[in-house]
């Protein structure tokens, strides 16, 4: 099992949760965060934000699902060719996941 979270801009969420969803993909956390990624913050006029708000989508997924749920991502949260601030993708393993209701173990 695998781990993807997907830092991505707010105005993104609904469309890329309608994919994941029509894609098999219907289980996601989505969390508010905020932080800067390599364009190091944004000025508006005389305005410095240093921390920029995001939503972060945490997907656990078979190994073999993986490809599909990154490219699904990759293509509905960009917003333009090399538009700084779409996002990033990060994958790690999953040991084991277990329902609490259930106690059953995995997905």
């Amino acid at each position: 099992m695998l781990l993807v979270r997907a830092i991505i801009r707010p105005e993104k969420v609904g469309t890329i949760l309608g994919e994941l969803a029509s894609a098999g993909f219907p289980a996601v956390t989505k969390m508010d965060v905020y932080g800067r990624g390599k364009q190091k913050g944004i000025t508006v006029g005389e305005v410095y934000y240093d921390e920029i708000p995001k939503e972060m989508l945490l997907v656990v997924c078979n190994d073999e699902d993986k490809d599909d749920l990154v490219k699904i991502i990759l293509r509905t949260a960009k917003t333009g060719e090399g538009t700084y601030g779409d996002g990033r993708i990060f994958v790690s393993p999953v040991e084991s996941a277990y329902t609490i209701s259930t106690g059953a173990e995995g997905l």
